[in-house]
């Protein structure tokens, strides 16, 4: 009984309270804090449920580029040295108006080696790279390897069957 009552001397003396209205204070404020979180969404909520990479094997350039964002139903994928990954877990770097959002839907193995957001780099020539770019461009996939799937390989572009096309 001593350490009730010295409990309940301490809170009088402290707060001036008598320690019912104490405890009614406190458990009042414990009902408004939760109300007034449960008003607000945690970021959490705003995640989206993450799908499974759908694996997309032999993709050319211009197949890639549907898959630059402008379509939300599609995965958001890039190319590294002709390796597709599936980027959309960043979409808040890659999808449309997002600072990276050029290199979507394209091979951008140059720009990364240059470490260039010129349009003209944005392509999968490392034709007249040196040594350094190409380590640039090397730590650029191994980040890539080891943060996203990887869901297909560019191919070059299928070739037309003129034979087919005149003899019809």
């Amino acid at each position: 009984m001593g350490l009730y009552s010295t409990v309940m001397e301490s809170i009088e003396q402290y707060t001036g309270l008598a320690p019912a209205a104490f405890f009614t204070i406190a458990a009042l404020m414990v009902v408004v804090y939760k109300t007034v979180c449960s008003m607000f969404l945690g970021p959490e909520d705003f995640k989206k449920p993450v799908r499974e990479p759908v694996q997309l094997g032999d993709v050319t350039e211009q197949e890639l580029r549907a898959y630059n964002g402008s379509d939300p139903n599609k995965p958001l994928l890039m190319a590294i040295k002709s390796q597709i990954y599936d980027v959309s877990s960043s979409r808040m770097f890659y999808g449309p108006g997002c600072p990276y959002a050029m290199f979507a839907g394209r091979d951008a193995s140059r720009a990364l080696a240059l470490l260039s957001f010129n349009p003209r780099d944005i392509t999968g020539n490392l034709d007249g790279l040196g040594e350094s770019e190409l380590e640039i461009l090397q730590d650029w996939e191994d980040k890539f390897m080891d943060k996203y799937a990887k869901v297909g390989q560019l191919v070059p572009e299928k070739p037309t069957n003129n034979y087919e096309q005149t003899n019809q």
